[in-house]
């Protein structure tokens, strides 16, 4: 334990929410309990309690973390290339990785979130993960902006109920090919990334001027 005390709390809070976060995969949340993650990172419940107040606070810096590389994904997919069709690939392609990668994570940031900062309480991470959440949507709007300018997507999006469809449209599409990966196989002959890139198509489609698109 002396060697403990050397350490930064950052390297507590880190070797805490990492243990959490394993649990979390394994059992869910509802079923994961302080003394769980104590036990599974080390430490006595007394001191998982110094460095967090409750469970809640661990599953928000965890949100928190993945949302921060879901930002980092996106930003890299849309600083890569130019041309519009393009980015739009790899900025699906991200979301299969940030799914992949986080799985857990990527269902939750889908649930409902908090926007209510003013008329109740809330934790520091909820409103940085909410905060990247614009920031990302932001992105996405440049994007298609960009693509609306050039003339390769239709002139009649509605920018920001277009956004909100994108979200739903890719995540449920990806969220669909990670649970269904086997029947999609099965009954369609189409193995994952087939089935993706044929949803993929479909969405670009659906959004892109007629004379570039179908």
């Amino acid at each position: 334990m002396g060697r403990r005390k050397k350490e930064p709390r950052s390297v507590h809070r880190e070797n805490i929410v990492s243990a959490a976060s394993a649990l979390f995969m394994e059992k869910g949340i509802a079923a994961t309990s302080m003394d769980d993650i104590a036990k599974a990172a080390g430490y006595s419940k007394a001191t998982l309690y110094v460095y967090f107040e409750n469970k809640e606070e661990i599953v928000g810096i965890l949100v928190l973390n993945s949302m921060k590389k879901l930002y980092d994904y996106i930003s890299s997919a849309l600083t890569q290339h130019e041309n519009t069709e393009t980015r739009y690939s790899f900025i699906c392609h991200s979301l299969v990785q940030y799914q992949e990668e986080f799985p857990f994570y990527f269902k939750m940031v889908l649930d409902k979130i908090n926007i209510d900062f003013e008329n109740q309480d809330y934790l520091a991470e909820e409103k940085e993960t909410y905060q990247i959440g614009e920031e990302i949507n932001e992105k996405i709007k440049d994007f298609l902006l960009s693509g609306m300018k050039k003339g390769d997507l239709r002139s009649d999006l509605e920018i920001i109920p277009v956004i909100f469809n994108f979200w739903g449209m890719l995540s449920g599409i990806i969220q669909l090919a990670a649970n269904k990966e086997e029947y999609i196989k099965k009954s369609m002959g189409l193995s994952k990334k087939q089935f993706l890139e044929y949803g993929f198509s479909l969405i670009y489609h659906s959004i892109a001027a007629k004379e570039r698109g179908l």
